[in-house]
């Protein structure tokens, strides 16, 4: 039987949850989650920076997946640089293609000890695939082959998910995704095949939303990021939260916007309390905080 999204998960004020903890006296987590995709140059642009003179989708879209494709050639470097300067290890949202396809990318960010997050095999809506299992199914196959490890994570391309992505994706052994972004704290949605862990990925702190299609200017993303850190680390104190940074190289890896990423890091730097914990870890630490709930 499909469940819709409010029979998987029932509505929980979080006030009236037990209050989560951080080991150490921590008081919050920042989640930084690097997207890598694979745009096909047979099928129409995930996005346009710049629109067809004649206001038509045309194909093949030479100056839209050129567009992207500078993220993959430079953009991404910026990030590799900026995060082994920091010491830290994101989440990678990959299509599995791009293992096929940019293996010295994803070479790089396994090499580095990133985590590696299901993100479909290649950027599309979820909701045009012909075989959604058969694709979940391989995405994981081939993720598993290149890095030695099966990923635990998922995010749908574009948060895209129908009714039944839940249960395909426990199926295939997933155990958490970011499509939920419906609250601060992980949370349990059901499947039929047990539970599954939403973690609090964020449409708010995601590059694409703020400049790609809100068209604002870096900086204010920066201090969206900046405002959010404050309030989640004042909240901190009394419950654990998270932070998710959400990027990627086409966007923020530009060379006019690199600064105000950069920024963000050096902003959180001066506070006490922080972890930078990729999706796995948080996975655990709240299976195991649960426990003691």
């Amino acid at each position: 039987m499909v469940m819709t999204p409010a029979e998987r998960s029932s509505f929980s004020a979080i006030v009236d949850r037990p209050k989560l903890k951080l080991p150490q006296g921590n008081r919050i987590v920042v989640w930084t989650i690097v997207n890598l995709e694979f745009w096909d140059i047979q099928k129409p642009m995930a996005r346009q920076v710049i629109p067809a003179p004649t206001g038509a989708s045309l194909l093949p879209d030479v100056p839209n997946w050129s567009w992207h494709e500078y993220g993959m050639r430079v953009g991404f470097w910026r990030f590799h640089q900026l995060y082994e300067r920091l010491g830290i290890k994101p989440t990678l949202s990959i299509n599995a293609k791009v293992c096929q396809e940019y293996p010295r990318v994803a070479q790089a960010c396994r090499d580095a000890g990133w985590e590696f997050m299901g993100h479909s095999y290649q950027q599309g809506p979820i909701h045009k695939e012909e075989d959604q299992a058969a694709m979940i199914r391989k995405s994981l196959d081939v993720i598993q082959e290149f890095t030695g490890k099966r990923p635990v994570g998922w995010l749908g391309p574009g948060l895209t998910q129908t009714l039944e992505t839940p249960d395909y994706l426990t199926q295939e052994g997933i155990q958490y995704i970011g499509d939920w972004v419906y609250d601060d704290e992980p949370t349990e949605i059901q499947t039929q095949n047990g539970p599954l862990i939403t973690l609090p990925y964020s449409i708010e702190t995601n590059d694409i939303p703020v400049m790609a299609v809100q068209y604002h200017e870096a900086d204010y993303w920066t201090q969206k990021c900046i405002d959010s850190f404050d309030r989640f680390y004042q909240e901190g104190e009394d419950r654990a939260k998270i932070l998710a940074i959400a990027i990627h190289p086409y966007i923020s890896g530009q060379p006019f916007r690199i600064k105000y990423l950069e920024k963000v890091y050096d902003y959180i730097s001066q506070f006490d309390g922080v972890l930078h914990w990729n999706g796995e870890q948080i996975l655990d630490w709240y299976k195991d905080a649960k426990k003691s709930t």
